[in-house]
């Protein structure tokens, strides 16, 4: 028996809910990843984008452990003399809370056109409310 490869046209897409209240931020973030990459089903193939589309709730609610809210430094560089910017987790917690989980996703996948495409399909948002009912979604553990 062969091993399977999935084809572009026969993937089937979940759409899957994760709910990140009191969820520490690293484990949070490989969950999701593996659901993007599409590594938790069966017909997963590494080459080709047979990932869940993925709905983040609550993601001001995540935990970092120890003292990384105050240590954990994300930097922003315009390009220009004296452009870099730097700030601890908790600033960004309190600004914008949804940079958290997408930066330690983005870390978790690959960095090239398919883990692109894989990181267009997931959608943070801050608090419990979101805008895809429509979509059924499942809910993860």
């Amino acid at each position: 028996m062969g091993t399977y490869l999935a084809k572009k046209g026969e993937i089937e897409r979940k759409h899957v809910l994760f709910d990140a209240e009191g969820v520490p931020l690293g484990r949070l973030a490989v969950k999701v990843a593996n659901a993007l990459r599409g590594k938790d089903s069966p017909t997963y193939t590494p080459h080709i984008d047979t990932g869940a589309f993925v709905v983040v709730v609550n993601a001001g609610k995540v935990v970092l452990t120890g003292e990384k809210e105050e240590k954990k430094v994300y930097s922003d560089y315009s390009g220009y003399p004296g452009g870099l910017k730097q700030h601890t987790a908790g600033e960004i917690r309190s600004r914008k809370p949804e940079r958290l989980v997408k930066d330690a996703v983005w870390g978790m996948l690959p960095h090239g056109r398919l883990g692109r495409a894989q990181f267009k399909k997931l959608k943070v948002y801050a608090g419990p409310e979101h805008p895809h009912e429509a979509q059924k979604l499942e809910k993860a553990e």
